[in-house]
């Protein structure tokens, strides 16, 4: 597989949203000078654009590993909090007839802070960018929509397949989306998302399936496919 064609702006998104394609370097110098100057400056300029393009292509491969059973011959996505999309870039290029429905924030916080929100205020994209990424990387506008979460104009219909990686439960409360799923789920949607309490989540649907344990992280976070709300 080919990496992702990235930008400076694209390759520094990527970064923010995903430290783990920070170098030894990078990480100390977070470390060192903080987490405003690694948002606004370090991010940019101290990184090399090919390496992040490689490693965030092949965490995004081995992403779609986890998941690939539940999207084959699906075609309604809808991705909550994709980032600049490589995910659903992948799914995309291998499902051709697909559609990718984004809900995304529109703008980077000063300090980008890696942890649990309990309002959903933090924002570290750029609509602009993720359509770029996308153009960039050859998918034609047909195939994918673009919704500003805070604009509140969500997509209504049912979808196959919601992803939400690393963002809902993980980064801020289920509980946020949870009248929203309900009205674009229905008996068969499969909702694939992160979470470190997966026990929960059996109160709430029918269906509950861990298909990856992240352990090496200090959310110690399990990946959870689901299925109609009780």
């Amino acid at each position: 597989m080919k990496p992702f064609i990235l930008n400076r702006n694209l390759a520094q998104l990527a970064l923010l949203q995903r430290i783990e394609l920070a170098d030894y370097k990078l990480k100390k110098i977070r470390k060192t000078f903080g987490r405003y100057l690694f948002s606004k400056f370090f991010s940019k300029y101290f990184i090399d654009v090919k390496r992040i393009s490689e490693n965030y292509s092949k965490i995004m491969k081995e992403e779609l590993d986890t998941i690939k059973k539940f999207t084959l011959g699906k075609k309604k996505f809808l991705s909550i909090g994709a980032g600049i999309g490589g995910l659903e870039l992948l799914i995309l290029k291998y499902t051709t007839d697909a559609h990718v429905s984004f809900i995304e924030k529109n703008y980077v916080s000063n300090k980008i802070k890696y942890g649990w929100d309990n309002l959903n205020k933090e924002g570290y994209n750029d609509l602009n960018q993720l359509e770029n990424f996308l153009k960039n990387n050859e998918i034609s506008k047909q195939r994918y929509q673009i919704f500003d979460f805070d604009k509140k104009n969500l997509p209504i219909s049912y979808f196959d397949i919601i992803l939400s990686i690393y963002s809902l439960d993980y980064h801020y409360d289920f509980e946020i989306y949870s009248n929203y799923l309900k009205k674009v789920m229905s008996k068969d949607t499969v909702l694939i998302f992160d979470t470190i309490r997966p026990k929960y989540f059996e109160n709430i649907f029918r269906y509950v399936e861990i298909i990856k344990e992240d352990l090496n992280t200090v959310h110690k976070s399990k990946r959870i496919a689901c299925g109609t709300f009780k």
